[in-house]
């Protein structure tokens, strides 16, 4: 009997914010990936705001979820990747370092409390270097978003049951927008 683990990765941001769309822009090239088949089956890939509700909606019932965002850190050096993981540690609210009203900081909080969070979260942070209304990623960080997306594939992979007899996930990964 196969072991069902549920995966999901979650694109926080505003494409229509250059660099605050680094989320969507790994969900993208993940989804490439899923296509050719080169990501655990069963995969769930998705954008989102960053609405604390709405994260918690998506990483629901999940063993493994991965968010990528934005950052903002002083002194910045854009591109710069950040892996977090807040189990067990205390969040502290983004505040003006973040590009969103309320975010994932807000959503880990409120689900400790309600007893919600998946059974693991790993957060990928990208420093960006502008937040401008437009589209398209500034080079630093758009030179992060290949390297960043290899490094979730290793994470998802590394989570994942062995697949002897099922397929990949090329169209089993359920790709959401």
């Amino acid at each position: 009997m196969a072991v069902s683990v549920r995966l999901v990765v979650i694109g926080v941001g505003n494409a229509f914010r250059r660099d605050d769309g680094v989320g969507p822009a790994v969900v993208d090239l993940l989804r490439e990936r899923a296509a050719r088949g080169s990501l655990p089956a069963g995969v769930r890939l998705v954008c989102c705001d960053g609405e604390p509700g709405r994260l918690m909606a998506l990483w629901e019932g999940a063993e493994l979820a991965v968010i990528v965002d934005a950052a903002r850190a002083r002194p910045g050096h854009p591109g710069r990747i950040h892996r977090l993981e807040p189990d067990g540690c205390p969040v502290r609210r983004a505040g003006a370092a973040s590009g969103h009203g309320l975010g994932p900081a807000e959503a880990v909080a409120l689900a400790r409390a309600l007893g919600a969070m998946p059974g693991r979260l790993v957060v990928y942070a990208v420093e960006g270097a502008d937040g401008s209304l437009g589209t398209g990623l500034s080079p630093a960080v758009a030179a992060a978003v290949d390297p960043l997306a290899e490094r979730i594939t290793e994470e998802l992979v590394r989570h994942s049951p062995p697949q002897d007899d099922a397929p990949a996930a090329g169209p089993h990964a359920m790709l959401e927008r």
